[in-house]
């Protein structure tokens, strides 16, 4: 050490002494200390590659590395830094939220507000299911239904927003698609994420969840048209604008207008999480044909027209 020292070399020494201005370095999975030296000095965290080298080689450990991101300074010296390198890497993802119900222009909306996409990008991105191959079943066009709501981790500086899609595919999968494969009985399984979906949308009590869920199948069964009002806010831009939705309830032309038009609608209303995926497959079968809800959100099944009309008076008015 004494030799290089008199030849007026220190390799310990910081590449720039008092900055401490943040510098993000990423180390990536299976890196070497003696790897990274080119980097290192790209990025000016160290003299050079080759002071950085010797530094190494005249004893530093550089076993100690840990991949992922790593926030240092040009003021460090090469044992602070190897130190640094060493330490626990920062944590660099962020949660993201996919709420129950929520659209795929909703999901968009949401990402974009959180600048990981361009607006856009995810609605673009989903609308060919062919585009993936996430080992079951999915619709060759449109993934509306099938990007399972939760919470993601993910990284900023990272995002992609294929990737994404088929970490939701993945979890649709892993939660649903495999997990209950077999339950749907003979109802098809994009048949019963419909019926989820709207379930999603037209009851917020989990526990009336299996009873919206047979109302819903027996009036299918029995070839009535189903007149679940959430439908018609589905093409609507703003689902909460009421001038919109009550021009789509008397528009006969609107495919998703249930009112009017028999069967389900032609896709998922939205993104159903597992309790409604459940409840679609395990309805409840009572005597009821009807429900309406009250202005605190509360369900009231009826088993005849007149009593629903009753219901309507005197909840609705």
């Amino acid at each position: 050490m004494w030799f290089f020292a008199l030849l007026g070399c220190n390799f310990e020494a910081a590449p720039a002494p008092g900055d401490t201005a943040e510098v993000v370095f990423d180390v990536p999975s299976g890196s070497t200390a003696r790897g990274l030296a080119d980097e290192l000095e790209d990025d000016g965290l160290v003299t050079s590659a080759d002071n950085w080298g010797w530094f190494l080689r005249l004893g530093a450990d550089g076993s100690c590395l840990k991949a992922g991101k790593h926030r240092v300074n040009r003021g460090m010296t090469a044992p602070e830094l190897l130190a640094a390198l060493c330490g626990v890497p920062v944590a660099d993802d962020i949660p993201f939220t996919v709420v129950e119900g929520w659209r795929r222009r909703d999901i968009d909306a949401a990402l974009a507000a959180q600048k990981l996409i361009e607006p856009g990008e995810f609605v673009a991105a989903t609308e060919k299911g062919s585009d993936y191959s996430p080992g079951f079943p999915i619709p060759a066009g449109s993934l509306e239904g099938y990007l399972f709501p939760d919470t993601y981790k993910v990284e900023p500086d990272r995002f992609d927003v294929h990737t994404f899609v088929e970490r939701q595919l993945h979890a649709f999968g892993q939660r649903f698609a495999v997990a209950a494969e077999g339950e749907h009985g003979t109802r098809p399984v994009a048949d019963v994420v419909i019926v989820a979906s709207m379930i999603e949308r037209e009851e917020p009590s989990k526990a009336n969840r299996p009873l919206v869920a047979g109302i819903m199948w027996k009036r299918l069964d029995a070839n009535w048209n189903l007149g679940i009002d959430a439908t018609s806010r589905y093409t609507l831009e703003d689902w909460n604008n009421e001038p919109a939705f009550l021009h789509q309830l008397f528009d006969a032309t609107d495919r998703y207008n249930t009112r009017v038009r028999g069967g389900l609608p032609p896709t998922p209303i939205g993104n159903p999480g597992i309790e409604s995926l459940n409840a679609a497959m395990h309805p409840e079968a009572t005597e009821y044909w009807y429900y309406l809800h009250d202005a605190s959100g509360m369900i009231h099944p009826s088993r005849t027209v007149k009593e629903h009309d009753a219901l309507k008076r005197k909840w609705l008015h």
